[in-house]
């Protein structure tokens, strides 16, 4: 496997598990990137741009962009957490005092903190929206402010895989008056210099590349480990809770459609590189090379890694553990230490901090695998990356 990229001294492991992951676990292209004390130690890609490309595909390049999946949640959870930094947003205030809107369905209770921890009881929809409604701006958000609570906000919680676009990118504007992809633009990802989008610019679109999915190959020496019954049985009954969240938009977008990467949804179509979600996560906790100012002040740091939300997950059928905007280390997300928080992209992708260690971590694949939280190839690299530090 001909990989490029440089590692530090000392992070070598990252880089064999990386090779690994082409070897064993059915990588086609992809990158991984991590930040340690505001400095790059890895930086790695290989393979190619498009999964389905082969071995005479173009390869994957310096700058590669993937679409990330949900992913894309944690960076836009930091746009609500600076606008509390700034004392523009209460965390502790009902939704409708800035959406009056929204307090239909029985969730005028419904405070902005549940609604970042995934407590706000609008994972799903009873009409689902096709492509074209879920990017136009309007019919997401008329349809989660009209849509019946599934139980009373923050009294439980569960994944609200789709609908977390539409409730976070209304939220913004009412607040701000600027969409969630021009307000990150401009004061978090032009700032540091990211190569990170919700809303893919066209003049972008070339560095792209396209996904697939796949099914991994068996681990050596070990049988596939099957899902439990009760989480297979959710994902396959469409009247599901489970089935119905993932499914808040239908039929499932291209995800190479350009109307679709162009649209803004924050909880599923934004595009970047790892070395940006590494820069991005590095930022939550320090000033970063090249210039890169902290974007989160210590108390905020605190709070993005603060639990909200913690136990049986009504959508994702196993334990979660989430804090406002990020998913916190857990069963169903075991990051590097229990004081990290991120999150990952189901089929592959994962991207977080850990304070404890200083590290800001991005991996983004072609290569979709059928995994939300737990993606053998990301758990293999956080492995590397833990050796490496104790050693």
């Amino acid at each position: 496997m001909d990989v490029q990229g440089t590692v530090a001294e000392g992070f070598e492991p990252v880089r064999d598990a990386f090779v690994r992951n082409f070897e064993v676990h059915g990588d086609r292209g992809a990158a991984v990137a991590v930040y340690r004390d505001g400095r790059t130690v890895v930086d790695l890609w290989a393979g190619t741009r498009d999964a389905e490309g082969g071995a005479d595909g173009e390869p994957w390049a310096a700058d590669t962009a993937q679409i990330v999946r949900s992913a894309t949640k944690g960076v836009a959870a930091a746009v609500p957490l600076l606008l509390h930094q700034r004392g523009l947003l209460d965390l502790d205030a009902p939704v409708a005092s800035y959406w009056p809107e929204f307090k239909a369905g029985g969730k005028d209770k419904a405070l902005v903190r549940h609604l970042l921890a995934h407590r706000a009881g609008v994972p799903a929809l009873d009409r689902p929206l096709t492509a074209a409604e879920a990017g136009d701006g309007l019919s997401g958000p008329r349809a989660v402010a009209e849509q019946q609570a599934f139980w009373e906000p923050g009294t439980a919680h569960g994944y609200h895989a789709q609908t977390y676009s539409w409730l976070l990118s209304e939220l913004l504007l009412r607040v701000t008056g600027a969409s969630l992809g021009n307000w990150l633009a401009a004061e978090v990802t032009g700032p540091l210099g990211l190569d990170f989008w919700i809303g893919l610019p066209e003049n972008q679109a070339h560095r792209v590349g396209r996904t697939a999915q796949v099914e991994p190959p068996p681990r050596e020496g070990a049988l596939r480990t099957r899902p439990r019954r009760n989480v297979s049985e959710a994902y396959a009954d469409p009247a599901s809770l489970t089935r119905r969240a993932f499914g808040a938009i239908d039929p499932l977008p291209d995800e190479s459609d350009a109307a679709y990467r162009a649209a803004e949804l924050p909880a599923s179509n934004g595009i970047g590189t790892a070395r940006a979600l590494a820069r991005f996560y590095a930022a939550t906790l320090g000033d970063v090379e090249d210039g890169g100012a902290r974007l989160f002040t210590p108390a905020t740091t605190a709070l993005a890694a603060a639990e909200e939300a913690a136990g049986p997950d009504r959508v994702l059928v196993v334990g979660t553990r989430f804090g406002p905007g990020y998913m916190l280390h857990g069963p169903a997300s075991p990051l590097l230490s229990p004081a990290s928080f991120g999150h990952p992209g189901r089929g592959g992708s994962l991207a977080f901090a850990d304070p404890e260690a200083g590290i800001g971590f991005g991996y983004v694949t072609n290569t979709l695998a059928r995994s939300v939280t737990a993606d053998p190839r990301a758990q293999a690299l956080i492995r590397a990356l833990r050796t490496a530090i104790s050693g």
